[in-house]
């Protein structure tokens, strides 16, 4: 049972982030778009009962804001020693380990997930994991295309997976997703 749910905001790239933890580690990387409102009914299954804190120094001892300022200067960096608590089922648990796994400046399509856990036609499935990912940037959803090398759907919109893709320097990506997939 989590015992606390701490929030921060966070000035990133010139736009708004809020970080979510939990007294186990990050839990949450809300895109700038989004509200905290918004994630009420998560937060409330994450932590019943519970209203989150703002807390900025616990959050930040997590080491998660130093990691996403040096991902946003361009430097690459390990997170593996960023203290997490994935909330989710134990297959999402698996997509985003392997989301995790991908390397900077590197894609890989939803199939490649799908062999990499070992469910090989478990593609859509993996494609909703991959959309319910709560640690987007850490764990890189972002890199994660069509197996034509399209964009695909991004809950931080296409612009922002354009950016991304973009600030690691990979290329050859084609357009081809639609806007209305941010999920």
């Amino acid at each position: 049972m989590r015992t606390d749910m701490m929030w921060m905001e966070l000035e990133l790239a010139k736009q708004r982030w809020l970080l979510l933890a939990t007294e186990r580690g990050l839990c949450r990387v809300i895109f700038p778009h989004e509200e905290l409102e918004g994630w009420r009914n998560w937060m409330n299954k994450a932590a019943p009962g519970k209203e989150p804190r703002e807390d900025a120094e616990a959050i930040r001892r997590t080491g998660i804001v130093e990691w996403l300022e040096r991902y946003f200067a361009g430097e690459r960096s390990s997170f593996d020693e960023i203290p997490l608590d994935l909330i989710g089922t134990s297959f999402q648990q698996q997509v985003w380990t392997a989301l995790g796994q991908v390397p900077y400046g590197e894609t890989r399509t939803y199939g490649d997930i799908a062999a990499a856990i070992g469910r090989p036609t478990a593609v859509r499935a993996v494609g909703a994991a991959n959309g319910a990912n709560p640690i987007p940037i850490l764990l890189p959803c972002h890199r994660i295309v069509g197996a034509d090398r399209k964009l695909t759907g991004f809950r931080g919109g296409l612009e922002m997976k354009r950016k991304l893709l973009k600030l690691e320097r990979i290329e050859g990506i084609a357009d081809g997703g639609h806007a209305r997939f941010q999920f």
